[in-house]
């Protein structure tokens, strides 16, 4: 089988050693190059051909969202941010460089001794290998990863009478960068509260709220048990707790993972079908599994309005296509078409 080849950026002489350890003992991998700035890594783009990119976000010289812009322009390569637990000035580099076309953040692992290093090692070979395998394009920081042109939903269905009450988005992998075109597109007279599951490392977590309020026009925050929904604002599943919805309140809580996720999108989505009925609306977005698929389905068979995003424009296919097979979705729309056509359910004109 062919190795992935891969590519370190890390200008900490002993955090690379480290990545080179965890990369070089994974047999999938082939290391073809470990350097410590971005302008090294893009000398050596063209001529090394890696399959993925292990990048660090604080560099000497070139940061790491301007790293990733100059790769995605010059040889569109999967890129993994790897970073640490950082400050809000790093973290917002890292959340621009994935809506500039990096797939996934993970966690910078620590020493060997640490009782951590093993599970965090293993999930950054995990995210380097499957990231591997994501086909990405020439783009822009402020065009997005395939997301292309806005373009109009079909005709919207028949309003029902009493209208829709909330809406609930379940995403992975690619999610940050759609995320920011759908909440913008939705406006900041939107009238509908949004519970939402992204997944994404707990440390992480307060930065990328942050990086939500200050790219997009509504108000997100990290859910807390008892709040009653309010209009307008986006409610996201704290780090490791899930998220449900129940007798119109948010219900924060440690039950084990649902089909290895916590949060579960398909528990918040299932909890929304039994809440709401048919005045609920679901979206599944792009990600890898199939989280959310059966919520949405779910959701559907109680009457809700349920979408999938369409495969031309998601990262990753995995978790919308398997809402697809489920026929867990009413409906199948590019990323570019969703923000209208929740527009159109909450009784908004389509453009925001």
């Amino acid at each position: 089988m062919k190795k992935i080849r891969v590519l370190i950026v890390e200008d900490s002489l002993v955090v690379r050693e480290l990545l080179k350890h965890i990369v070089s003992s994974d047999p999938r991998f082939d290391l073809v190059a470990a350097v410590e700035s971005a302008e090294e890594g893009l000398a050596l783009l063209e001529v090394l051909n890696p399959d993925v990119i292990s990048l660090d976000i604080r560099l000497p010289g070139m940061n790491g969202l301007d790293a990733t812009l100059q790769i995605m322009a010059r040889r569109p390569t999967p890129i993994v941010v790897v970073a640490a637990n950082v400050d809000d000035d790093e973290l917002n580099i890292a959340m621009n460089a994935l809506r500039a076309g990096a797939l996934a953040v993970v966690e910078k692992p620590v020493g060997v001794s640490n009782a951590a290093f093993e599970a965090m090692a293993a999930r950054l070979c995990t995210q380097l290998a499957i990231m591997s395998q994501v086909h990405v394009v020439r783009q822009g920081i402020d065009r997005g990863l395939r997301f292309g042109t806005a373009e109009a939903p079909p005709p919207p269905p028949r309003r029902q009478a009493g209208g829709y009450a909330m809406a609930g988005i379940v995403c992975s992998t690619g999610g940050p960068q759609a995320l920011v075109q759908l909440l913008t597109g939705l406006g900041a007279d939107f009238p509908l509260p949004v519970l939402l599951v992204q997944h994404i490392a707990g440390s992480f977590l307060e930065g990328f709220v942050s990086w939500l309020n200050q790219t997009t026009p509504l108000n997100a925050r990290i859910a807390g048990s008892g709040e009653e929904p309010q209009a307008g604002r986006v409610y996201l599943a704290p780090p490791e707790r899930h998220l449900v919805l129940r007798r119109g309140r948010l219900l924060v809580h440690d039950e084990p993972p649902v089909g290895n996720q916590k949060p579960s999108g398909t528990l918040l989505l299932t909890s929304m079908a039994r809440d709401l009925g048919s005045t609920g609306v679901g979206v599944v977005l792009t990600g890898m599994g199939s989280d959310g698929a059966e919520g949405l389905g779910e959701m559907r068979a109680a009457g809700a309005y349920t979408i999938a995003e369409d495969e031309s424009t998601c990262i990753v296919f995995g978790m919308p296509a398997a809402a697809i097979r489920l026929k867990a979705a009413s409906e199948v729309l590019p990323l570019p078409a969703i923000a209208g056509r929740l527009r159109g359910l909450a009784g908004k004109e389509r453009d925001a």
